[in-house]
C-alpha cells in the first residue's frame, strides 16, 4: 500500500506502509511529533503517525502573523463550537483547534511559555509521582533550542528554537511595563527563567521570521527515517481493543476504511477534545453515557471527557492617541509595507505574533502565586472578531489607533466536559465549558477588571489613550463587570484535563506514566492529561509531556 504525502524537502515523497507496526500515534500535533521523532531515533521501532489533516506548508502557517488567517478555515482548523454557557450570556464559543500537522502548534500564537513551578509541583502533589518542577525541567530543556544558549534555565541544540523580540516589539509595549513599574509590579526579562512572576515580554517560537511547529521542527526530519510512516488526511473511526488490550486502530483513508496493528501500543496524542472522544467512540468511558449513545461498553472509565479546563479571557479595548499596529496594518498601503518589509527581511508585523507583552501577577497580596494572566496587544479587533456566518474572522484591526489589554485567571477551579453525541466518530463531541461556577473564579474576574483599569489610568500609559473603547468606563460595578464579561469573553484556547493523569481510575483516565487504567498497551500522549491546566500557554507544557512521555513509552518496551 503508499499514499503520497510531502516529504522534507517539499516535494511529493512516495512513502510505502504495511499494516503492522511496533507504535501507532494518532495525530501529529504538539505531542504527536514529538513522539513520532523519538520513538524512531534508535531506528529499532516501526511508528506510524496517523493526522486527520494535511500539510502545514501553507504561508499562512509558516508566516508568523498568518494565523489571523487559520483562526477560521476549516482546511487547518476543527472550528468547534462548545455549548451555549449560562456564564457567557448563553452564547457558543468558538473554540478553534488545529487539524494540520503541527496540529494546535501550526496555528497558534507561538507565545512559548512553561508556566509556573508551582503548576508541576501540584501535578506531582495530586498523586502524580515523577511531573514535579525539578523531574520536568529537563523535559522542557531538552527541546528547547534558546537563542540566549543553554544555562540553568533553559536549553540549546534542541529542536525547538525560542526567539527574543525586545528589539521588535511595539514602542507601546514600554509604556505597558512602565506601567506596571507605576503600580509597584516587578519586571522579569525572562518568564521561562528564575522570575516567573511580572511584567514583560513575551519569547516566541520563531525561528528567522518563520513559525516553529512541532511539524517543523521534530516532525520534518525525522520523515526521512525508514522506519516512520506518516499519512495525512487519515480520520480514526476507533481504537480497537481486544480482551481489554489495545491491538491498533481503524480509520479511513481515501474514504476507504482500513486497519493497521500495534505490537507494542497505540498511543493517542489528538488533543484535548479528539483523544476523549476517540476513547469514548472505542467504548473506553462512562458505561451509561456510552450505553446512551449506542455504544458497545468494553471499559468503564468515568473520568474519560471529564474535567475540562480552558483559560477564559476578556478585553479591554483604549483608543490610543498615537499610532498601533491598527495604523500599520489597517490599511492596503501598511498592508503592502508590511509584506515588502517582510520580504526584505522576514522582520516587521509579519514576523512575529501581536500578543508581545504580558504579565503574571498577584491581584491580591495575601496569595502565594499569581493568580492572572495578562496580555498586551498594540492592535484591536473589535470590528473584526465577530462570527460572520458560520465563520470567524480575526483579519483586519479597527480602522483607528487602539490596542488591547486582556486577562484570564491563571488556575480556573471551574471543569467541564467532553462527551460523545453519537457513536460516529465524525461527529462532533458535545462540549460544555461550566465557566465561572466557582467563587474562586467570579472573583479573580473582578480582580482582574479592576487590575486593567489601574493600568491604563497608571503613566506613561494613561498619557496616550484617549478613551475606553470597550467595555466603556459606565462598566463599573460588580454586576455590570460581570455582565460585560459573560457578553465579551471568550476561549485563549487552551483546553486541557479531558482525559487527566491520576492514581486510580476513580480520579482520572491515565496513570502516571501516560497508561489508561485498565487497558493495556494503550496510552494518551497530550494536553488532555493535564490534572489541572497550567498557570499560561499550554504549547510548551504539552512538548514536555510528549518529551518525558516518550521516554516513558521507550523505558516500558525495552
Amino acid at each position: 500500500m503508499h499514499r503520497t504525502l510531502s516529504g522534507p524537502d517539499g516535494h511529493p515523497a512516495l512513502l510505502l506502509f504495511m499494516n503492522r507496526f511496533d507504535f501507532i500515534i494518532v495525530g501529529a500535533g504538539s505531542a504527536g511529533c514529538v513522539l513520532a521523532k523519538r520513538l524512531t531515533e534508535s531506528g529499532q521501532h516501526r511508528v506510524l503517525l496517523l493526522e486527520a489533516g494535511g500539510s502545514d506548508r501553507s504561508p499562512l502557517i509558516q508566516v508568523p502573523l498568518g494565523y489571523g488567517m487559520t483562526y477560521a478555515d476549516p482546511q487547518y482548523n476543527w472550528m468547534y463550537t462548545a455549548e451555549p454557557d449560562p456564564a457567557m450570556n448563553h452564547r457558543a464559543l468558538y473554540w478553534p483547534r488545529g487539524k494540520v500537522l503541527g496540529g494546535s502548534s501550526s496555528i497558534n500564537a507561538m507565545v512559548y511559555m512553561r508556566g509556573q513551578e508551582g503548576d508541576f509541583d501540584d501535578w506531582r502533589d495530586a498523586g502524580n509521582p515523577g511531573w514535579g518542577w525539578s523531574d520536568v525541567l529537563p523535559y522542557f530543556k531538552k527541546s528547547e533550542d534558546h537563542c540566549w544558549g543553554a544555562s540553568e534555565h533553559h536549553g540549546a541544540g534542541g529542536e525547538l528554537h525560542v526567539s527574543d523580540f525586545t528589539d521588535q516589539v511595539h514602542p507601546l509595549c514600554e509604556r505597558f511595563l512602565k506601567a506596571g513599574d507605576a503600580l509597584g509590579f516587578q519586571r522579569t526579562s525572562d518568564f521561562n527563567g528564575p522570575t516567573k512572576e511580572g511584567f514583560g515580554l513575551w519569547q516566541m517560537t520563531i525561528r528567522k521570521g518563520l513559525r516553529e511547529s512541532t511539524a517543523k521542527t521534530f516532525l520534518r526530519s525525522a520523515m526521512r527515517r525508514p522506519n516512520l510512516t506518516v499519512i495525512a488526511h487519515a480520520m480514526v473511526r476507533r481504537v480497537v481493543i481486544d480482551k481489554h488490550r489495545a491491538t491498533g486502530i481503524e480509520c479511513t483513508i481515501d474514504g476507504v476504511l482500513q486497519s493497521f496493528s500495534a505490537d507494542k501500543e497505540v498511543i493517542l496524542s489528538a488533543g484535548a477534545v479528539n483523544s476523549p472522544q476517540l476513547l469514548q467512540v472505542s467504548g473506553v468511558g462512562d458505561a451509561a453515557h456510552l450505553q446512551s449513545k449506542g455504544v458497545p461498553v468494553l471499559h468503564h472509565l468515568p473520568r474519560v471527557g471529564q474535567g475540562l479546563q480552558d483559560h477564559l479571557a476578556v478585553s479591554y479595548f483604549f483608543k490610543s492617541k498615537v499610532p498601533t499596529l491598527n495604523n500599520s496594518l489597517g490599511p492596503w498601503y501598511g498592508k503592502l509595507w508590511a509584506g515588502m518589509r517582510y520580504l526584505w527581511d522576514r522582520k516587521g508585523p509579519l514576523g512575529m505574533s501581536v500578543n508581545q507583552a504580558g504579565a503574571f501577577v498577584r491581584s491580591r497580596p495575601e496569595l502565594e502565586r499569581p493568580n492572572l494572566h495578562l496580555y498586551f496587544n498594540p492592535i484591536s479587533y473589535t470590528a473584526g472578531s465577530a462570527p460572520v456566518g458560520k465563520r470567524f474572522q480575526l483579519q483586519n484591526p479597527d480602522p483607528f489607533a487602539a490596542f488591547l489589554i486582556s486577562f484570564n485567571t491563571c488556575r480556573p477551579t471551574s471543569r467541564g466536559s467532553v462527551l460523545i453525541n453519537s457513536p460516529d466518530p465524525l461527529a462532533k463531541p458535545r462540549i460544555e465549558t461550566n465557566f465561572l461556577t466557582t467563587e474562586h473564579d467570579r472573583q479573580d474576574i473582578l480582580d482582574g477588571s479592576r487590575l486593567l483599569r489601574r493600568i491604563a489610568a497608571a503613566a506613561p500609559l494613561a498619557e496616550v489613550i484617549s478613551s475606553e473603547h470597550l467595555p466603556g468606563a459606565q462598566v463599573q460595578s460588580a454586576e455590570h463587570i460581570f455582565a460585560d464579561f459573560g457578553q465579551r469573553a471568550g476561549s485563549v484556547y487552551h483546553a486541557s484535563c479531558t482525559c487527566a493523569m491520576a492514581p486510580d481510575a476513580t480520579h482520572g483516565v491515565v496513570d502516571a506514566r501516560l497508561r489508561v487504567h485498565g487497558i493495556a498497551g494503550l496510552r494518551v500522549i497530550d494536553a488532555s492529561v493535564f490534572p489541572a491546566v497550567t498557570s499560561g500557554n499550554t504549547n510548551a507544557p504539552t512538548i514536555m509531556v510528549a518529551e518525558k512521555g516518550a521516554d516513558m513509552v521507550l523505558q516500558d518496551n525495552r
